[in-house]
């Protein structure tokens, strides 16, 4: 999700880069998730003995079945964008999740003053909001200019972000047909110890999940994509903290993103909810 700003790429821009959520090009992900091979028999879904004791133990110390069976989310909070290490922009947000695969998110973009003097950037008011919608792979965008559809590109991040969120992976993609389970590395997230999980997708795109030793709760989470347009990979990261029992089920409060190594984003939940119900054309362009 790193860029640099110009001009042309507006703070605007790169709120809609950010919660797109990781930001690739439409070629990247395409070709990482939609790239058709020569069909082959599915293999079973293999789990190493001791990352499967992990596993049950990540899910019973996130709530158990309050976890598993949670169909909602709602949040608020603020989102943090960073360039070159330092605070590129900030704004407020109110987000509706229904799992596996549907969104509606709020973004009140505050005005931005910048000081003659000090070159420092302050916060005030608000301009009128930008609400993103996703249900499933269509999606959409509303703002002062009126009612779009979402570009293919915001499509994709979308897409790909969604498959290995905390809740996804750990409630759909560890039980495909095909995906390869194992014991990883050690490793330090925050200064704190961690035990990985390394998980293999039937696809080929490797997941790493780190485990808290102490509470196996999830610090965080890297997957790899394969960028063909540069012939690379490139590495995304969450990092999970601050978690909070909500509703019977552990929450992180305040998430990391990295691309690369760099941190690019934060968001600071200060409300969230479970199991709410929303309107039924919550998820649609009407």
């Amino acid at each position: 999700m790193e860029e640099m700003f110009s001009v042309a790429d507006s703070l605007y821009s790169r709120v809609l880069y950010f919660l797109g959520a990781l930001a690739l090009a439409g070629s990247v992900i395409a070709g990482a998730l939609h790239a058709q091979q020569p069909a082959a028999p599915q293999l079973p879904r293999r789990v190493e003995p001791q990352a499967g004791q992990m596993l049950d133990r990540t899910i019973k110390a996130l709530g158990g079945q309050a976890f598993l069976n949670a169909k909602s989310l709602t949040c608020r909070g603020r989102i943090f964008f960073f360039q070159d290490g330092t605070t590129a922009g900030m704004e407020p947000f109110v987000s509706q999740v229904v799992y596996p695969d549907k969104r509606r998110i709020v973004i009140a973009k505050n005005k931005k003053n910048i000081s003659m003097d000090t070159g420092n950037v302050t916060y005030e008011g608000e301009t009128k909001p930008i609400v993103l919608i996703n249900n499933g792979e269509k999606g959409w965008e509303l703002d002062q200019a009126g009612l779009i559809a979402q570009t293919d590109q915001q499509l994709q991040n979308w897409i790909l972000a969604t498959r290995y969120s905390l809740e996804n992976l750990l409630r759909r993609r560890i039980n495909e047909p095909g995906v390869l389970i194992q014991v990883g590395k050690v490793d330090f997230v925050d200064n704190t110890a961690t035990q990985g999980i390394e998980i293999i997708a039937a696809g080929g795109t490797s997941v790493r999940l780190d485990l808290r030793h102490d509470t196996f709760i999830p610090s965080r989470i890297t997957y790899r994509v394969r960028n063909v347009k540069e012939d690379a990979w490139d590495e995304y990261s969450d990092a999970y903290a601050e978690y909070k029992t909500i509703d019977g089920i552990q929450t992180p409060m305040h998430i990391t993103r990295y691309l690369n190594g760099d941190r690019i984003g934060e968001t600071f939940r200060n409300y969230a909810k479970y199991n709410e119900e929303y309107p039924s054309n919550f998820f649609t362009p009407e």
